[in-house]
């Protein structure tokens, strides 16, 4: 919704400069499609997302969220504490086991549904955990995720916050 709201002001303001005549159309049409794209991609889920600690609100780890064949997907790139930064999946079962955290697929297979993206699984590497998911943008850099066991009720939401 806010991607249209940033679309009739960008586009009120590029037609009252044209009226102006302060620049001609070319100029005008370069601005706009500028413009167009910054505010696309505020909007989207992919990058680099903070994870943070629940009880200190510190960054503990940076996961990145990516597309493979139109699905989201996101990974561990990096581990704050330099205590932590070689862990291995010990709870993790199958194809994850003792698998070094860093660099692990933690959200996988979720396909856009709207507003959110749903669908998929998410990794717990703590407890070795796997749960149903969705994810949804709630602002340009806050993306709320939400790990759940059957239906959505009964789970946990957390939220990541956009790197810098």
């Amino acid at each position: 919704m806010l991607f249209w709201h940033v679309i009739g002001i960008t586009t009120f303001i590029l037609y009252t400069i044209t009226n102006l005549k302060l620049y001609n159309m070319k100029q005008v049409t370069f601005i706009f499609l500028f413009l167009l794209t910054v505010s696309m991609s505020a909007q989207s889920i992919f990058g680099k997302w903070e994870n943070r600690a629940e009880d200190t609100g510190k960054v503990d780890s940076v996961i990145e969220v990516y597309e493979k064949e139109g699905k989201a997907y996101a990974k561990i790139v990096e581990i704050t504490d330099p205590n932590r930064q070689n862990n291995v999946c010990e709870k993790c079962e199958g194809e994850n086991k003792d698998k070094p955290i860093l660099g692990m697929d933690i959200l996988t297979g979720l396909e856009k549904d709207g507003d959110e993206w749903s669908g998929g699984k998410i990794l717990d590497p703590k407890t070795g955990k796997i749960y149903k998911c969705f994810i949804t943008l709630k602002k340009a850099d806050k993306l709320k995720i939400r790990g759940y066991i059957g239906f959505s009720l009964l789970g946990k939401t957390r939220y990541w916050y956009r790197q810098k």
